[in-house]
């Protein structure tokens, strides 16, 4: 381990969350923009659901071989030449006239930000300590949070003047300066040598997906964490406009609001945890401790339907707050590796929770559009679609309770 000093560590995670700052903007902005994308583009409930989606799905598919490129070339190289990518998409999506020049665009833009939060987080499971570990990822998913809260209101103040495709000029322009400054305070890594596995080849990734640990968090990674993202980038909106009967300010607004109690809970996280663990509270027990909660308030999400519009917005707010309980597995996971395979743990982790994401937003599309066709009313067929969701969220928990007894 090269533990950078108090002074080194700040400027490299300031260099990084720079970055993310706007890839979390970029993730999440098509909840926004998807009442104008909508009409512009006469859009089905399937395909919103599949464009948001697309920027997850490239970005899981990055997931594996930048776990690789991470524990061999570490985060400075490989976060530089995504980053590229990323303001290319950021511009052809700008250029788009059709649905399928906007998908393209926002697979190209996962792809390009696919290592903003597994290239930090790789270099701290090297640069720091346990427990400013913890404290770094919470305060890099506030970072993430701040970047959200931007893709709201004030995407909305700016659209009226300039639209959404000037927007887009100007995050391509903002992702290449966070290149200048990852370049300037990230530093080199110095590879490692490490004796591969009897039976496995160098960097495959047989450890990880063996590791019991690993598997026993994947559910809850893939529809609790991945849904929840799903809905706070996308699903949230379309409730609060269709369901709850907001108009796109008012949906705009209460998005802002989640989005700010996100960033003051993972805020919190991060003051909290180095004395929780220094306390002996463990990552696992917070889970499971945490997410009945989050159940709960999305089974009354649920079953309120149009009764609960006039309290949508908080409730929602809340769901995603209980939600960020299970945001601690992502470190827990790459602890539980030796360094010298965190960036594959964490990758290999990351890829759940995205695939997990991109299932679940186009997935609610398609069920939406079914029970539409089957002829539910508009509000049946999001609450039909949101039920299974529910489902899987407390199978996967029980699944989670099960395999610590097994």
């Amino acid at each position: 381990m090269n533990v950078l000093s108090r002074r080194g560590a700040v400027l490299v995670f300031l260099a990084f969350a720079f970055a993310y700052f706007f890839s979390a903007l970029i993730r999440a902005i098509t909840a926004t923009l998807s009442p104008q994308l909508t009409q512009e583009f006469s859009l089905h409930a399937r395909d919103l659901g599949l464009l948001a989606g697309g920027y997850f799905l490239g970005f899981a598919a990055m997931q594996l071989p930048l776990g690789r490129w991470l524990d061999r070339q570490g985060p400075k190289t490989v976060i530089l030449g995504f980053l590229a990518v990323a303001a290319i998409g950021c511009l052809a999506f700008s250029q788009a006239t059709s649905f399928s020049g906007l998908l393209v665009a926002r697979v190209l833009c996962g792809i390009g930000l696919a290592a903003c939060l597994m290239a930090p987080l790789t270099g701290f499971r090297r640069w720091l300590d346990p427990a400013s570990q913890l404290r770094a990822n919470s305060w890099m998913l506030m970072t993430g949070s701040m970047g959200m809260v931007a893709s709201t209101l004030p995407v909305q103040w700016l659209l009226p003047d300039y639209g959404w495709r000037p927007l887009f000029w100007g995050l391509a322009a903002m992702l290449l300066l966070s290149m200048v400054v990852i370049a300037w305070q990230v530093p080199r890594w110095q590879k490692t040598v490490s004796a591969p596995v009897a039976g496995k080849a160098a960097g495959s990734y047989t450890e990880v997906w063996r590791h019991a640990y690993f598997r026993r968090l994947t559910p809850l990674g893939f529809f609790n964490y991945g849904g929840m993202v799903a809905i706070q980038t996308l699903w949230a909106v379309p409730w609060m406009t269709r369901v709850a009967g907001y108009t796109p300010v008012q949906a705009a607004t209460s998005l802002f609001w989640i989005n700010v109690a996100m960033l003051a809970t993972f805020w919190s996280w991060g003051l909290l945890i180095p004395r929780l663990t220094r306390r002996g509270v463990h990552t696992n027990q917070l889970i499971a401790w945490g997410t009945p909660l989050s159940l709960l308030l999305l089974a009354i999400i649920v079953m309120a339907g149009e009764s609960g519009a006039r309290h949508a917005g908080l409730l929602w707010a809340l769901f995603c707050v209980s939600s960020t309980f299970l945001s601690l597995a992502q470190p827990a996971v790459g602890m539980a590796f030796p360094a010298e395979l965190a960036g594959r743990a964490l990758s290999a982790y990351n890829l759940v929770i995205f695939a997990g994401v991109f299932v679940v937003q186009w997935g609610i599309g398609l069920l939406i559009d079914a029970f539409a066709a089957q002829g539910w009313a508009q509000v049946q067929a999001f609450q039909g679609a949101l039920a299974v969701f529910l489902l899987l969220n407390l199978l996967s928990y029980l699944y989670f309770l099960v395999a610590k007894k097994t």
